[in-house]
């Protein structure tokens, strides 16, 4: 079983599904705790159309799809804020493959890609109830922060030092650039 890592544009059919997979997913999570229903379809279509991931594109952004086995996976999107500062979105891993591997090793190609794009430290934003993913961005280095923005969503801000790599996070053999095939065997 094997992971690859490519870029792919924002309207490609791959990130186009995996924006529909993740959007419901968070926007299911958040209607379930605070009111009890899942979001309403008219709704979660309004919110997945809003959002076309233009900012995810180059030269300011990158888009890149996890294939596990060859077909769409995940996704983590970079977006350049500043000439330093990058942030990283949209990462998603579908729920039968989480625990595999993939959403680390989307985390590392989407450090390598803002180094690639000229950023030197990465910050993100996550919600309270996101438990997982504050666990993944804590083990993979980053540090909790003060707020960097208001979004009304988010509840925990990390930031991440890009210049220099820990010995605890290795370097991601699918990074950006080209797909390459990644063993399973990366953490």
């Amino acid at each position: 079983m094997t992971w690859t890592i490519a870029p792919e544009p924002p309207g490609s059919p791959a990130a186009v599904a995996l924006w529909r997979a993740y959007y419901t997913e968070v926007s299911d999570r958040w209607y379930l705790l605070h009111e009890g229903r899942r979001t309403d379809p008219a709704e979660l279509e309004r919110g997945i159309a809003a959002t076309t991931g233009a900012e995810l594109a180059p030269p300011t952004g990158e888009l890149l799809i996890a294939r596990h086995d060859g077909e769409p996976a995940g996704s983590a999107g970079v977006r350049v804020l500043d000439p330093a500062t990058a942030e990283l979105t949209r990462v998603f891993v579908r729920e039968e493959l989480r625990g595999s591997g993939g959403a680390p090793l989307l985390v590392r190609a989407a450090e390598e890609a803002a180094r690639e794009l000229g950023a030197t430290r990465m910050i993100l934003d996550t919600r309270s109830d996101l438990v997982e993913a504050r666990a993944l961005y804590t083990r993979l280095g980053y540090t909790e922060t003060e707020p960097h923005n208001d979004d009304p969503y988010a509840g925990h801000w990390f930031a991440k030092d890009l210049l220099s790599r820990s010995a605890s996070a290795p370097r991601c053999a699918a990074a950006h650039g080209p797909s390459r095939t990644v063993p399973r065997s990366a953490p």
